[in-house]
């Protein structure tokens, strides 16, 4: 690490801790708060429960730890509350960072490293604090360690680091496939297999203590995951909310797996084939990656962010939250591609912030028809930042630039 990207790494996480007290004290407050779920989890578990056997816990092991941290140290709400957010701020400071050191790999410039950073923290700013009450700013803090380490060369630690980043939230798990063809293309099968099992061993490691206690826990716990409805601020959602404004379509909805979603069996179907084609999705993505130069580090994370917008944008559930995995990977693409993709991103921060969480109960509630086309166009934004993410150059931009590299004739 050269001493530029130390400073720079140093400022970025100094510098983050004041946007993040910034953000966190925006105006309007955070609406709907998580921390109240994760108190009764982090309690719990300082009398002694055991999470998955003495109660349900729908999230991976690791994030258990910001979880019940709090827990350890203040016995109120309020003081839950500070303490939590502290920890995101703090996660939002490691993020910033790590930005910094992946970029450096990149061999960035210093005006691109500044410009990464400072559009990560506009697109946390534009979601609004609502985010230091969740937990995904830990969740993209180790994903974002595993992607410094796979670009640094850690054979060793950025396979375990994805393992564990897996074991905390479970979307790092599509940078998997990537990795192992990456590896794959530099060591041979042996390397292959060792990328492919490092990630999957790590994070069965976190599960088996758990396991062990309660297999069936576990086993609901990973379960409740999958199987979940469609949720209401998802891109099937967003559809049929305007097929029911433009044509009229009955649809209901009801509470259930900690969202809100739509029911009957229209959501149902929609339910699968956004499944369906979020498989398709990722198996072009990936594919796509495996016909180029793997070995490539800026297309391995052009490529990770196509992988993570994907799984966000086709998801059945789509959280305002989930932005922040997808901004963070985002902006470590490089080029006018990775410009034009992150300026997509803050489009898309920006409309959620328009409806979240000022409108969400009457999208839920009354299926509301300005809030119902922000979700719909928040989404199909997302999908253009993918197209971005994985279209090939135009044949004038590729031939220009091999020209630029043809030497003239004498």
């Amino acid at each position: 690490m050269t001493s530029r990207i130390a400073v720079l790494a140093l400022a970025a996480a100094a510098l983050a801790m004041l946007v993040g007290l910034f953000v966190a004290n925006l105006e309007g407050g955070p609406g709907i708060v998580d921390t109240p779920v994760y108190k009764s989890y982090g309690d719990r578990i300082e009398n002694g429960e055991v999470p998955y056997r003495d109660f349900s816990v729908e999230y991976p092991p690791l994030a258990i730890v910001p979880f019940a941290l709090p827990s350890l140290v203040t016995s109120t709400q309020d003081g839950y509350d500070a303490v939590f957010q502290a920890l995101m701020i703090f996660a939002f400071a490691g993020c910033s960072a790590l930005l910094v050191l992946s970029l450096g790999v990149l061999g960035s410039t210093t005006a691109r490293i500044v410009g990464a950073v400072v559009a990560f923290w506009v697109g946390i700013a534009l979601l609004g604090p609502f985010l230091m009450t969740r937990f995904d700013l830990f969740a993209a803090l180790m994903a974002l360690a595993a992607t410094t380490a796979i670009l640094s060369r850690r054979e060793n630690l950025g396979p375990i680091l994805l393992g564990l980043a897996i074991a905390t939230k479970i979307y790092p798990a599509v940078l998997v496939p990537l990795l192992v063809i990456r590896a794959g293309r530099r060591g041979g099968n042996a390397a292959a297999r060792r990328a492919l099992l490092v990630p999957l061993a790590t994070a069965a490691l976190v599960y088996l203590p758990f396991f062990l206690f309660s297999p069936d826990g576990v086993v609901r716990s990973v379960w409740r995951q999958a199987d979940r409805p469609l949720q209401i601020e998802s891109l099937g959602s967003g559809v049929l909310l305007a097929l029911h404004h433009a044509a009229g379509m009955p649809l209901d909805w009801a509470s259930g797996a900690g969202s809100q979603n739509l029911t009957g069996t229209v959501a149902s179907v929609t339910a699968a084939l956004t499944t369906l084609v979020l498989i398709a999705a990722l198996l072009f993505v990936w594919m796509r990656f495996a016909r180029g130069d793997a070995e490539s580090d800026e297309r391995f994370v052009r490529y990770a962010a196509a992988a993570i917008v994907a799984f966000v944008a086709f998801g059945k559930v789509l959280s305002p939250q989930f932005l922040v995995w997808a901004v963070a990977a985002v902006v470590l693409v490089q080029g006018t591609r990775g410009i034009v993709a992150t300026a997509l991103m803050l489009v898309a921060c920006g409309l959620t912030r328009w409806w979240f969480p000022g409108m969400y109960w009457e999208l839920v509630k009354q299926f509301d028809p300005a809030a119902t086309w922000l979700v719909l166009l928040r989404d199909l934004v997302l999908l253009a930042v993918l197209a971005t993410l994985v279209a090939r150059p135009l044949r004038g931009a590729v031939r220009a630039r091999s020209t630029a590299r043809e030497p003239e004739p004498a």
